[in-house]
């Protein structure tokens, strides 16, 4: 009797062991799975379009985000024609964009220039078209603009857009062709502010457009307001498009809705870099890489260090 009950209780205490070291093992399998997903989620990918300026900012972004603990993966260099597809098909993670390209060329929607009303509306919509957050816009502002020789500029008083069309039959003015006809161009201007008669209207290559006015052979020619020649005051004055023409082009950090409820913190260390940047600081950052030919790694990380 007692053999039987010796070995009965040797029975249940093995199958206790069993058990126990089952679900130990479960455990242990879950664990594995939970860390991996952990592992998985603290990698954000951050995309940056094929420019300077993209990169530079893609830059800052990381770097900001590295600082508050995370593994980044940089994902840059994308055609800005395939870069809001990418983040749609979880290619990347984050982005900066512009308010501008996302009102326009993305959701294909009507003009609007008052800033906030176009980042009111491309919030909006990414979020229930793509399931995208448009995190704090920026000031800096790259979108289209004029630009005069400075020594014009004061001699004539020209300081505004207005100001330009008085003068206009002073002027030679340049640009790269397109901007004659396309919509948002001179036809857009001449809505706007009336004819512009030209002194003369030449096309050149656009990316010689600084070279054509530092050597006289122009006055006048059209630019983005970031552009990094545009930091030389000195030689080159961007004229204030005063009655609106152009809509806005702030930069902003465009982000997965899963990545921020996985993350929220990540709203506010990219908020912070946003707040900081304005348009003469980006025009400033993009001279030092494209004219002053440093490398936009080492530009993004000492501008980082500055404002952090």
């Amino acid at each position: 009797m007692r053999s039987k009950m010796k070995r009965a209780a040797a029975a249940c205490l093995c199958m206790v062991m069993l058990i126990s070291l089952t679900a130990c093992g479960g455990n242990k399998d879950s664990d594995a799975k939970g860390n991996k997903e952990a592992e998985k989620s603290s990698v954000i990918r951050v995309g940056s379009k094929d420019f300077t300026e993209g990169m530079i900012v893609s830059e800052i972004y990381a770097l900001a985000l590295e600082d508050a603990g995370y593994q980044v993966e940089r994902v840059f260099d994308i055609a800005g024609s395939v870069i809001h597809t990418s983040i749609v098909n979880d290619e990347i993670d984050l982005y900066p964009e512009y308010t501008g390209t996302g009102l326009l060329s993305v959701l294909g929607m009507d003009l609007i220039t008052d800033p906030q009303e176009v980042y009111d509306t491309v919030k909006d919509e990414y979020e229930k078209q793509f399931q995208l957050t448009w995190l704090d816009y920026s000031q800096a502002n790259d979108g289209q603009g004029l630009v005069i020789r400075t020594d014009l500029a004061k001699e004539l008083g020209i300081k505004t857009i207005s100001d330009l069309q008085k003068h206009a039959s002073e002027l030679r003015f340049a640009s790269q062709g397109e901007f004659n006809e396309r919509e948002d161009g001179i036809p857009a201007l001449e809505k706007t502010y009336g004819k512009f008669d030209w002194k003369s209207s030449k096309v050149y290559d656009g990316g010689l457009k600084y070279e054509v006015l530092s050597s006289d052979e122009a006055d006048v020619t059209p630019a983005y307001t970031t552009e990094g020649p545009l930091a030389d005051k000195d030689k080159f004055t961007l004229l204030e498009d005063d009655k609106h023409v152009w809509p806005p082009y702030n930069l902003a950090p465009v982000v997965r809705d899963n990545i921020l409820k996985a993350n929220p913190d990540i709203a506010d260390i990219l908020n912070a870099i946003s707040a900081k940047m304005d348009t003469e600081s980006i025009t400033a950052l993009n001279a030092k890489v494209d004219v002053e030919k440093e490398d936009y790694e080492d530009v993004a990380s000492e501008y980082y260090e500055s404002i952090k």
